[in-house]
């Protein structure tokens, strides 16, 4: 580790994000080496620059603050410090798991103190492990006490960069193992490590539908539905693809689709 803490900062609002940056430039033991304006510059940041602390706005559109920590390799996974408006929920998960967060606006002393914890942090491997694990595990905390509200983007890493795929414009997703095979309209290709049953569940209610054990189709995306014999069906969709719906299914989708 180096003599000065390395520190990045991710914000949308540049009021905050320049206020913060104004406070930590006065600290000698601090160099910040960059400042992001959203989840997907934080990432690029943080992967190239491997800061020792990442501030990281809790609140950010498209990818927030925990959507960049899910998304960063556990090689570059820096301590990090969430900043936020008052969430109760978010207040209480970071607390209970012990992890640092600063409330908006931020106050100097608060900032001196993360630093400093951060500071014993790194001196201590263990701590820092541990620290990993207790963020990890706050997010968790934090997401199941949270109304989840629609999918609007999924994120998907292609090598150095980050894709937000629109859900409207996802035709089909395909599950293979713990993989996630992902159409769009535009005939793009993307694959996630993701449960096809907690993505479906972030889905719209009835935007999507399921066809089998490991498929869903969006249901504005089907062009035809063909009989079977034996009550079952295939799907042909936009793009022209086809998926038989198995026997269960079928039932469902005569219910939700085929009925005036």
């Amino acid at each position: 580790m180096s003599a000065r803490l390395r520190v990045v900062i991710a914000d949308d609002e540049r009021p905050a994000r320049s206020f913060l940056a104004a406070t930590l430039r006065t600290f000698e033991d601090v160099e910040l080496i960059g400042e992001a304006v959203n989840g997907t510059d934080a990432v690029k940041l943080i992967e190239k620059g491997k800061p020792d602390v990442a501030f990281l706005d809790l609140q950010m559109p498209e990818l927030d603050g925990i959507g960049v920590v899910k998304l960063l390799r556990k090689t570059s996974m820096p301590l990090i410090a969430f900043v936020t408006a008052y969430d109760s929920h978010a207040v209480h998960a970071f607390e209970l798991n012990a992890v640092d967060y600063l409330l908006k606006p931020v106050d100097a002393t608060r900032v001196r103190q993360t630093l400093d914890r951060a500071q014993e942090r790194l001196e201590r491997k263990e701590l820092r492990a541990e620290t990993t694990v207790r963020v990890r595990a706050a997010i968790e905390d934090y997401e199941s006490s949270m109304p989840e509200s629609p999918l609007e983007r999924i994120p998907v890493r292609r090598r150095d960069e980050i894709v937000l795929v629109p859900v409207a414009e996802v035709v089909s997703v395909v599950a293979e193992g713990e993989l996630l095979h992902i159409r769009t309209t535009s005939n793009e290709r993307h694959t996630i490590c993701y449960r096809l049953r907690d993505l479906e569940a972030r889905m719209s209610p009835g935007a999507f539908v399921r066809l089998g054990r490991g498929i869903i189709v969006n249901v504005g995306r089907i062009r035809r539905i063909l009989p079977l014999p034996g009550g079952t069906y295939t799907v042909v969709l936009t793009n022209n693809d086809e998926f038989k719906v198995s026997r269960i299914q079928s039932r469902i989708i005569r219910e939700q689709l085929l009925r005036l």
